[in-house]
């Protein structure tokens, strides 16, 4: 009922930052390609640590 009160985990954060990143890399892809592999390479060392989050569990 109060979900909105629970507190999130930092795999849940990690998730939202990795899917926000990926979101800006397709926008930038449109109009500048150099920033928008930045982005691909910032969400894909979110996805690493994500991952090594959910193994050591």
């Amino acid at each position: 009922m109060f979900s909105f009160f629970k507190k999130k985990s930092k795999v849940e954060k990690l998730e939202i930052q990795y899917k926000k990143l990926l979101e800006e890399s397709y926008k930038l892809s449109h109009s500048n390609r150099k920033e928008s592999d930045n982005k691909r390479a910032e969400a894909e060392e979110i996805l690493k640590q994500i991952e090594s989050l959910t193994n050591n569990n």
